[in-house]
């Protein structure tokens, strides 16, 4: 059975999301075409406003639709302490702790160089900048893989010769878990980071 062009095309522009296959966006396609018309327009319209509306922080880097951001104007958190982190989405996750009362800075991704993605395509040069104005500690919470772990030492190597206290956010064996499922790395980075109790 052939389809519409229309559907044909939705199905192609759903498969474009990360981790939507073939098959979800065939799902999803036929879903949207099932739903009311009123459903369909609402899911429009917040697309539309997403990309109209939503900006990234000029401070920071996070997403905002007003700039500066909610954290970097909140006269509350503290300046002069950094967190560091890859992408928008990574400062969620930390603020659901409700532990950090820093500043943030969003680098936009982290070093690969197999991906092409080098010091100049991310937001150092800004991080920078930010740590020239009175920051004593920059947390780097960049993610526990391997192009986390090469920036967070290429962004050490930079901000230690500044003066600036840089500490990285712990690792090792996940709240939960059975010692056993743990892997070689993780065991090491989590004897690594044992403190006294």
């Amino acid at each position: 059975m052939s389809l519409p062009e229309p559907l044909l095309r939705l199905i192609e522009q759903l498969q474009r999301l990360p981790g939507v296959g073939p098959k979800s966006a065939q799902r999803l396609a036929f879903h949207i075409l099932k739903a009311p018309r009123e459903d369909a327009d609402r899911l429009i319209d917040a697309v539309r406003d997403v990309k109209e509306r939503v900006t990234y922080c000029s401070a920071c880097n996070n997403i905002t639709d007003a700039d500066p951001c909610e954290y970097c104007r909140n006269t509350d958190r503290d300046p002069h302490v950094i967190c560091v982190v890859e992408e928008p989405q990574n400062v969620s996750v930390i603020e659901k702790t409700r532990e950090f009362k820093g500043a943030y800075h969003v680098l936009m991704g982290a070093l690969s160089p197999l991906q092409g993605i080098g010091p100049d395509d991310l937001k150092i040069k800004e991080l920078l900048a930010r740590v020239d104005h009175g920051v004593s500690e920059v947390i780097l919470a960049t993610n526990p893989n391997v192009e986390g772990e090469a920036t967070a030492i290429y962004l050490a190597r930079l901000l230690k010769p500044l003066g600036v206290k840089v500490t990285r956010i712990a690792m090792g064996v996940p709240v939960g878990s059975d010692l056993e499922y743990i892997d070689e790395v993780t065991m090491l980075k989590a004897l690594e980071g044992r403190r006294e109790v």
